[in-house]
C-alpha cells in the first residue's frame, strides 16, 4: 500500500470507464493497474510459461514476470498498464488522470463509386434442390364423402 495513496486514475476503454473495485493509479510517470479488469478485457487467451503470464490477442503477445498465481489472483498484480494494453495492439493516450485505452479501428475508406462501363459478373444459378418422392401419397384438399353407411345403433332404455 502506498502512503499518502496515490491519486486514482479512471481506465477508459473506447471511451467508457471500466468500473473496478481496485484503482488504477499514478506512479512516477506511469498508470499502474491490477491485470484482471483492464489487460483480460482484450486478451484472447492466458497462460503460464514459468514465472511469466502471457497475454495474447490476435497474433500478439504481452508479457508480464510474476509469481506464478491463480487467475483470480490477478487483482492484486499491479503493473504498468499502458505497456501491457499497447503490446496486445490498443492505443494508449493519458491526459486530465484518464487513461484512454481504443480498442476499436474503423478504418476510413469512400466506398468506390459505381461504373456502368466495367464488365459485371453474370448472375449464377442457385442450387435448388429436387423433392425427393414419399412412401405414401400425400391427400390435399376437402375430404371426400363416405362411401359406407355407419351403422345406426337403437338407443337403449334406462
Amino acid at each position: 500500500m502506498l502512503f499518502p495513496p496515490a491519486a486514482a486514475v479512471t481506465v477508459a476503454f473506447d471511451g467508457h470507464p471500466v468500473a473496478a473495485y481496485h484503482r488504477a493509479y499514478l506512479r512516477g510517470g506511469h498508470v499502474y493497474a491490477p491485470l484482471r479488469p483492464f489487460a483480460t478485457r482484450l486478451a484472447f487467451a492466458l497462460w503460464y510459461e514459468g514465472d511469466t503470464l502471457v497475454i495474447a490477442r490476435a497474433g500478439r503477445e504481452a508479457r508480464v514476470r510474476l509469481i506464478p498465481r491463480e487467475p483470480s489472483a490477478l487483482d492484486d498484480v499491479y503493473v504498468p498498464i499502458a505497456d501491457v494494453l499497447r503490446a496486445l495492439g490498443a492505443r494508449v493516450s493519458y491526459a486530465q488522470r484518464r487513461l484512454d485505452v481504443q480498442t476499436r479501428y474503423v478504418p476510413l475508406s469512400s466506398p468506390t463509386p459505381f461504373d456502368a462501363a466495367l464488365p459485371s459478373a453474370p448472375p449464377q444459378t442457385i442450387f435448388t434442390p429436387v423433392p425427393s418422392p414419399t412412401p405414401r401419397p400425400v391427400w390435399t384438399g376437402s375430404p371426400l364423402p363416405r362411401r359406407t353407411p355407419l351403422p345406426v345403433v337403437a338407443p337403449t332404455p334406462h
